[in-house]
């Protein structure tokens, strides 16, 4: 029978109860009959979106009729329920609520239209008794209060039984139709709102109707003009559907704060042009992390004081997590203390896959310190750099927020003696959804740990095997049991290689779910033969299609789901023992990719490299953006070649303002930011008493896919790049989220890096470094250094990092020191001079667990890189 047909019969047969009285509002008898419907897809007739369930089983439509499972015993009404988001509400305006149920074996059941967070207002209710037989129910209110984002929950826990519950043409019609959306993209001129590298790429894009060149000019914060030129019509922006020219001032390099661009009549947003301008921002999106803490008390003065809470979920009332949490029924019959980590994004969940690559990427922007000359052999990211409770311990703050995430990911490992030991539980989070806004220490949820998946597991074992090589100089035994925790996670995924996340196991917390782990494999097995040099493992990542595959994909580079060209660029960058010619060619993959995603921002008016069709804006495709960027710096590091830095430099400006809604992505920086992103924590938009998300914190950005009702219903019909809103209900386009805020944190300290972008110079020196012989515990090494330039060295100093626990030991005609895994050696005072075509040697003897000693890639004299030979 068809749905339509389906409905027909039933409302032929359904028993109807029109109720007039109310247990909250005055009633009214009528609501005119051409009143507009503020529900959507009431008839279900599109599926179960943008409907919701809670307590539930799984939503389904049964003969055109919404129907799910709700267990008995639950203790409330409210403890099970079925709901939709975004309803808009006009205080005074009538409206007619109704809707046909039925359910087996029968319950009884209550509608409530209310606020969607605490306190949870009620603006209207009616309850019900749901029988075998379909029965019709209406009610007629009016509405006491505005809220464009009401919600309608059917409350059907509470029964000593258990029930199929299944609604239909579920209607609530009065009110007003919703007005057109219109966003305020303020100026026509879009920039940067952040500004711009003195040597760097400065573009920008003005909308226009023109279709001839059109002047330009720079104005200072006083308003003289300093610079100007034509524009070049660029036609119709793909993504946007605008017509746009764009403007080019990367020839102006004075720096300076408050200028503006006019073109066409419009003056832009100002920025500012410096060369420190990412410093903060590098500050910023790391601290980020220390905010989304679970498990720790944070202080307001590192951080401020509106961001000061309790610790969350140490199972202290009302919280019943995270010290001691039992699996999903049916999953396992122990509990484990899995304390500590990041709360993944807006909601309280922690998610090892995501987890996995969004500590990665800290430890890869670590990690970079270490072979990249411009990243000043890591200063910046040194000890005492970061507003963290760690500060002054004698390690590298980035490690040690990295470090906060690790403890927990460990903690999710199956123990030993325990069927699948060495796995990894996929997820740990609430029992049901909750609302917003909700602090960590108020959410009275039941955790759980979810089954293992081979996903997970190897997502620990890449991040353990990264661990384990960066902490060696700073905390040998913690990087004995990430090591350890490595090896025995990659033996078990072997062991169970196709444990996957499920896709329906999405209630309380998303899904992750992955069904192709070949690229988690690769990635893992390079971790682990870059960490310990062990064949096996070398065996294996050589074997995988994947070593010779093109893993870079146009939309994103890697993300949570396709981590390959992570395995891919750490073989680029992390010194190893791969022949001469196979490096050769992992590093030409890597800026074969770099060049297509500079063809791809060439080709965008608003100048990102991202395609301009609707598949390429998905959820979260900000960190797309940055991941492709992250390919154009990696590309940079490696080859001197400007190009790619400036591609990446200007990646960042669609983030921070240059894109056709005119909005900066992250809060805190631009003249116009978001601030009102998805999360439970940061819920100003809900509670005025509680603060914006922290300065640096990321949004998803447009998507066109629209996947949250508040966006669906708001921004249908969008182009691509305006499929976004700065509202706390729209999750799909709005929310926070760790490996978001990893992408970021990554881009803004290579960023920062580059100060103010000049021309690479030439290296002026060679060196040669040569390891004469090793044994178990140690090695002896050779270093001479050559003055290729024209001008004579008066004193030196030589620097690289090693990749793992060695140390220095002894050294001779030089002063050699050792902090963490970077040496520098300078000079005697009899040595002090190279002079042009002359060169210097010097020697030193180093100890090592037996991990790999390769050679460094990166050396430098007097902060410069040498050529290597």
């Amino acid at each position: 029978m068809t749905p339509s047909r389906r409905r027909l019969t039933a409302l032929a047969a359904a028993t109807t109860l029109v109720l007039t009285g109310t247990t909250t509002v005055p009633a009214h008898a009528e609501v005119p009959p051409d009143a507009p419907e503020q529900i959507r897809n009431g008839d279900f007739s599109a599926g179960t979106s943008p409907w919701f369930s809670y307590g539930t089983g799984d939503l389904g439509v049964t003969d055109g009729r919404l129907c799910t499972t709700v267990p008995g015993g639950l203790a409330n009404p409210w403890d099970a329920g079925i709901g939709q988001d975004a309803v808009p509400l006009i205080a005074g305006a009538e409206y007619e609520l109704s809707f046909d149920v039925s359910a087996t074996t029968g319950t009884a059941l209550t509608a409530v239209l209310q606020l969607g967070s605490a306190p949870y207002t009620t603006y209207a209710s009616v309850n019900a008794t749901a029988t075998g037989t379909a029965q019709h129910v209406a009610k007629t209110f009016t509405a006491p209060a505005d809220n464009p984002n009401a919600q309608l929950i059917f409350q059907v826990g509470g029964s000593p039984q258990a029930q199929t519950v299944c609604l239909d043409n579920v209607s609530l019609r009065g009110g007003e139709a919703a007005p057109p959306y219109e966003p305020d993209t303020g100026p026509r001129v879009r920039v940067n709102q952040v500004g711009y590298l003195p040597g760097g790429p400065k573009h920008a894009t003005v909308v226009t109707d023109a279709t001839d060149p059109m002047p330009w000019q720079l104005k200072s914060a006083a308003g003289t003009v300093v610079a100007g030129g034509q524009t070049t019509p660029r036609g119709v922006d793909a993504a946007s559907q605008q017509h746009v020219h764009t403007v080019d001032l990367s020839s102006f390099r004075t720096p300076g704060t408050g200028y503006t661009l006019v073109a066409d009549g419009e003056t832009s947003h100002p920025f500012d042009i410096s060369g420190t301008l990412y410093d903060g921002l590098r500050a910023d999106s790391l601290q980020f992390f220390y905010a989304q803490r679970s498990g720790i008390a944070i202080d307001g003065d590192l951080i401020g004081t509106e961001y000061a809470r309790p610790a969350g979920h140490l199972g202290v009332a009302p919280n019943q997590g995270d010290t001691y949490v039992p699996c999903q029924p049916g999953v396992c019959d122990y509990s484990l203390d899995v304390r500590g980590g990041w709360y993944d994004a807006g909601d309280h969940g922690k998610y090892v896959v995501n987890g996995g690559i969004a500590t990665y990427q800290l430890l890869s922007a670590f990690e970079r310190t270490k072979t990249a000359e411009t990243a000043a052999g890591g200063a910046a990211l040194g000890d005492s750099t970061l507003r963290v409770p760690e500060w002054g311990n004698q390690v590298p703050d980035i490690l040690d927020e990295a470090r906060w995430e690790l403890e927990f990911l460990l903690r999710m490992q199956v123990p030993a003696g325990q069927p699948l030991a060495g796995m990894a539980h996929h997820k740990i989070h609430d029992r049901n959804w909750t609302g917003l806004p909700l602090a960590p220490q108020d959410d009275p949820q039941p955790r759980e740990l979810h089954p293992p998946s081979t996903a997970a597991t190897l997502n620990l074992a890449a991040v353990a095997a990264q661990c384990a090589r960066l902490f060696a100089p700073y905390d040998a035994a913690f990087a004995g049991r990430c090591g350890t925790a490595a090896k025995t996670a990659y033996a078990a995924a072997k062991a169970h290689p196709k444990s996957y996340a499920s896709a329906a196991d999405g209630n309380g917390g998303g899904a992750y779910d992955d069904s192709n782990v070949t690229d988690e494999f690769y990635w893992a097995a390079v971790e682990l033969w870059l960490t310990t040099g062990e064949p096996a493992y070398l065996t294996d990542l050589t074997a995988s299609p994947l070593h010779t595959a093109d893993v870079f994909a146009a939309g994103g580079a890697f993300g949570w789901q396709s981590v390959a060209a992570l395995g891919r660029l750490d073989l680029a960058t992390v010194p190893n023992a791969l022949p001469a010619a196979e490096q050769a060619r992992i590093r030409a993959s890597v800026t074969a990719a770099a060049d297509r995603y500079l063809a791809t921002l060439r080709g965008q008016a608003y100048g990102l490299p991202l395609p301009g069709d609707a598949g390429a804006y998905v959820w979260g495709g900000n960190s797309n953006i940055i991941n492709n960027a992250i390919v154009l710096a990696t590309a940079f590091d490696l080859t001197r070649d400007a190009k790619y830095r400036d591609g990446a430099v200007q990646s960042a400006d669609y983030l921070l303002g240059r894109n056709a809604l005119n909005i900066s992505y992250v809060t805190g920086w631009g003249e116009h930011a978001a601030r009102n992103q998805h999360s439970r924590l940061f819920a100003h938009q809900l509670d005025p008493n509680l603060p914006h998300p922290p300065a640096g914190s990321l949004a998803g950005g447009a998507n066109a896919a629209l996947q949250d009702p508040y966006a669906a219903n708001l921004l249908a019909g969008c182009q691509p790049m305006f499929c976004y809103v700065d509202d706390i209900n729209s999750y799909s386009t709005n929310e926070v989220a760790i490996n978001w805020n990893s992408a970021l944190a990554w881009l803004a300290s290579f960023l920062a890096d580059q100060r103010d972008a000049a021309a690479v110079p030439a290296p002026t020196c060679a060196v040669t470094y040569t390891t004469h012989g090793s044994w178990p515990e140690g090695f002896n090494t050779q270093v001479t250094v050559r003055n290729t330039g024209t001008s004579a060295v008066n004193g030196w100093n030589v620097r690289w990092a090693f990749t793992g626990d060695q140390k220095v030991q002894s050294f001779w005609s030089a002063q050699v020191s050792q902090s963490g895994a970077t040496v520098t050696a300078t000079n005697e005072s009899w040595n002090a001079t190279i002079t042009p075509g002359a060169e210097i040697t010097f020697g030193l003897i180093g100890s090592t667990s037996g991990a790999p000693n390769p050679t460094p890639t990166l050396i430098t004299l007097n902060n410069h890189a040498c050529t290597l030979s």
